[in-house]
């Protein structure tokens, strides 16, 4: 049973990786990326081709068609979601990753981009207000918003200047209910059919402080039109302060990627090439197992003639090629390197390291033998032809000095 649960966690882990924006590599999820993006586009295609009287009367068997195919999709694609969602939130339990991807934003246009439709065969007396829920698909476009760093500045401005927008637009409602107020006040007595009652005037006070000015209504008295004036002109100053703070936050978030793109300190990273042979304890490992130290990573494996993304979850084999990547030594101190290679007659031919009459400032780092590489255990018994690689405070006759 434990087998079957692991097997099926694997599937909801692949699953996930599939449903959601895939890595430019995994070819599956990127076309499960694209196909959804189509579908969207093709259901508001047909959504705006319903709206013609002409074309439904030709075309309108195969559009509806395709509306139910495309939101059965829709249906099926928020199922998977479901599914998933204990990969899309892994600190939280099973139950919790699921109730918080259905109230979460993007789990509430899943479902009412295809619930609505559904609906009308429960409910038939709501069709028209099921119907008019339709247009959140539209929202499952903002999708696209993953794939572009371009688009993704607009999320990260307003999402940085969420406090300033929310501030601006409660001034705005305040001074749109004083309006209201005060032309109530001043026009009552001269129209009480159209300024009826306290907040009458909110129609107008919004076309006035948004600029629109549609006519429908406007004050006749002197008073009326003094004030109206005012308020024009302080509707365009409240309507610039939401626009200047976006228009900022564009200007300071372009900067920043400008600056980063600039002037951002390219740091080198070194490389190490490790074969792996039959008796070496990662065989069998996958790579979130051999726990690497956190400034090391496995840049890239490869496995005969093919190259492998390490992920967490790639299984390492023998006969693998890693390549290691970590931050170069970084100080304003050398660090001197010897090596020499141990001749026929060298006193060190046969004898173990840890009996080598060596001095204290001297440390063997590692041994390399016919192009392998020896870890310098104490029990190591050398042998001519070995090179010695040595950290050494003190020159030794016979060896070439490294600096690193």
């Amino acid at each position: 049973m434990a087998g079957r649960e692991e097997s099926f966690d694997s599937y909801r882990k692949r699953l996930y990786e599939i449903v959601e924006v895939g890595a430019a590599d995994d070819a599956v999820s990127r076309t499960y990326d694209f196909v959804g993006i189509f579908f969207i586009l093709l259901n508001l295609t047909v959504s705006i081709m319903l709206t013609y009287d002409s074309l439904e009367a030709k075309y309108g068997k195969i559009l509806l068609a395709i509306e139910a195919f495309t939101v059965f999709y829709f249906m099926i694609d928020y199922v998977l979601r479901i599914i998933s969602s204990k990969y899309r939130y892994p600190k939280t339990s099973e139950k919790k990753a699921v109730v918080k991807y259905i109230f979460s934003g993007t789990g509430l246009i899943d479902l009412f981009s295809f619930l609505p439709y559904y609906l009308p065969f429960f409910f038939p007396a709501g069709a028209v207000a099921f119907r008019m829920f339709r247009i959140l698909r539209i929202f499952r476009l903002f999708r696209v918003n993953a794939y572009y760093d371009s688009l993704n500045v607009i999320t990260d401005v307003i999402g940085s200047r969420k406090q300033q927008l929310l501030s601006s637009v409660f001034i705005i409602l305040i001074l749109m209910i004083a309006a209201s107020l005060c032309m109530y006040s001043l026009e009552h007595d001269a129209q009480p059919e159209v300024f009826n009652n306290a907040f009458s005037g909110i129609w107008w006070a919004v076309s006035t402080l948004l600029t629109i000015g549609y006519g429908d209504i406007y004050p006749i008295t002197q008073a009326g039109k003094w004030f109206s004036i005012v308020i024009t002109f302080l509707g365009v100053g409240m309507v610039a302060i939401p626009t200047g703070i976006i228009s900022a936050g564009f200007v300071e978030q372009y900067t920043k990627i400008k600056r980063h793109s600039e002037y951002l300190r390219e740091e080198e990273v070194h490389f190490i090439k490790i074969h792996l042979g039959e008796n070496d304890s990662w065989v069998g490992k996958t790579i979130s197992e051999i726990r690497l130290p956190g400034d090391v990573l496995v840049a890239v494996i490869r496995r005969g003639d093919e190259t492998i993304v390490p992920r967490g979850n790639v299984l390492l084999m023998e006969g693998d090629i890693l390549v290691l990547g970590a931050e170069p030594y970084d100080s304003k101190e050398h660090v001197d390197m010897t090596e020499m290679t141990l001749g026929k007659h060298n006193e060190w031919n046969g004898q173990k390291i840890k009996d080598l009459d060596i001095s204290r400032q001297t440390m063997i780092v590692m041994v390399r033998r016919n192009r392998k590489i020896l870890v310098p255990n104490g029990d190591l018994v050398l042998q001519e032809g070995d090179k010695v690689v040595m950290y050494s405070k003190q020159k030794l006759y016979g060896t070439t000095e490294y600096i690193v």
